[in-house]
């Protein structure tokens, strides 16, 4: 038989018409048990492969979710899509992993592209918020929640990230650091602007000076641009060099952990180091990471049984919902516990 076999093929294989091999996919429990066993048999036969894509486009719906995400490289996104899978297999439906690769233009391209693909919503952990598109698909049918990310115009699940940025501040200040350096960006990001604000916040909680606040902005949430921070710290005079940094994710810290040990400083003598997410390779670096730790698996279960939630109810009848989680600091080997010898 030449290219795939058809329904229609399967159908003449064994001997029935083309809307008995129809009931048999969508509804066996209608078709007698040895006219079904019959039909399957034609179908392993002939290893015909249902067309998902037709079916789809005849139903107007899917049986797939959609997550795009900001950065695969980066495993709080793994565990989250975790999260959003165990909630997609209690369902049965599939999920789709798009990276945005914190590219507007990706963002928006995977977002057309979903819509023509018809899947019953999208989760997004979005690069922009204000990007049309989140608000047009909604509205043609597609509904969208957002994650670790929040808007009052979707259903949203995220982490306070204010108050992460002020436990990991506080932890720090605590210790005697006065001179802190934040490293995050880009500072667009509502994540990371949200974590420098909490950060503030606790200096000012604290009583101390902002003004020894360093703010070294980064281009990416990655290794390599912790790196670079590491680097640019390091090259500062002892005199001037910030005694913490916080950063906006682990891979930050983990990458200005590498630096500042490459380069000869002592973590946590010289430096202590706070991350954020604690991903599973914090507890695992040389110097084990303090970092704030989000539920990340929860993030992800949550917003997919929300979409789920949405899709199933459409119209009128849902309201959108904002759930926001707690951070939690974990406090591991890369920050000092006890005061500086007195020094504020």
């Amino acid at each position: 038989m030449a290219g795939s076999p058809s329904m229609k093929d399967v159908a003449a294989h064994a001997r029935v018409s083309l809307g008995t091999v129809s009931n048999v996919l969508n509804r066996p429990e209608v078709v007698a048990e040895r006219t079904r066993r019959r039909v399957l048999a034609a179908i392993s036969e002939l290893g015909f492969v249902r067309n998902e894509s037709a079916r789809q486009l005849r139903g107007g719906g899917s049986r797939t979710l959609a997550y795009v995400v900001l950065d695969t490289g980066n495993p709080f996104f793994t565990d989250v899509a975790q999260g959003v899978q165990e909630a997609a297999d209690a369902v049965g439906l599939a999920v789709f992993l798009c990276d945005s690769g914190q590219d507007q233009r990706r963002q928006s391209a995977y977002l057309d592209l979903l819509e023509q693909q018809r899947v019953e919503g999208v989760l997004i952990t979005p690069v922009d918020r204000t990007d049309e598109r989140l608000a047009l698909l909604p509205r043609r049918g597609t509904p969208v929640v957002m994650v670790d990310a929040h808007s009052p115009d979707h259903c949203s699940v995220f982490v306070d990230d204010v108050a992460g940025g002020d436990l990991a501040a506080t932890h720090l200040l605590e210790g005697g650091h006065r001179h802190l350096a934040f490293v995050g960006g880009p500072p667009s990001l509502p994540q990371v602007a949200d974590r420098l604000a909490g950060v503030r916040r606790a200096y000012a909680e604290a009583g101390a000076d902002v003004g020894d606040l360093v703010v070294l902005e980064t281009a990416a949430l990655d290794i390599a641009e912790g790196r670079r921070a590491g680097a640019r710290l390091a090259g500062l005079p002892a005199g001037r060099r910030p005694t913490a940094a916080f950063c906006a994710n682990d891979l930050l810290a983990l990458g200005l952990l590498q630096e500042a040990v490459r380069l000869g400083l002592r973590v946590p003598e010289d430096l202590a180091i706070v991350g954020y997410d604690d991903i599973v390779f914090a507890e695992a670096a040389a110097v084990p990471l303090t970092s704030v730790a989000q539920p990340r698996q929860q993030i992800g279960r949550t917003a997919a049984e929300m979409l789920i939630e949405e899709a199933r109810v459409r119209g009128s009848d849902h309201q959108h919902r904002q759930v926001v989680l707690s951070p939690e600091l974990v406090v591991r080997a890369s920050t000092r516990l006890q005061p500086l010898n007195g020094v504020a």
